[in-house]
């Protein structure tokens, strides 16, 4: 996804505790008041379950 970057990912899931599930990471991302394409990026992930930001990464940039 063209739009998004790799910091802007890194911004919104600041702080966040692994292993995380995907409503964690959306709860995260708007906590951390991310741009609505990182959450709706997020909130579109066909993976559910995500073990550490490496994992989301590639969720995220490869689906």
């Amino acid at each position: 996804m063209a739009d998004l970057s790799p910091i802007d990912l890194q911004k919104a899931l600041s702080g966040m505790d692994y292993p995380a599930d995907k409503k964690s990471l959306v709860d995260c991302a708007r906590k951390n008041k991310a741009d609505g394409k990182v959450v709706s990026r997020l909130d579109g992930l066909k993976e559910n379950n995500f073990d550490g930001p490496n994992e989301v990464q590639k969720a995220v940039f490869n689906d």
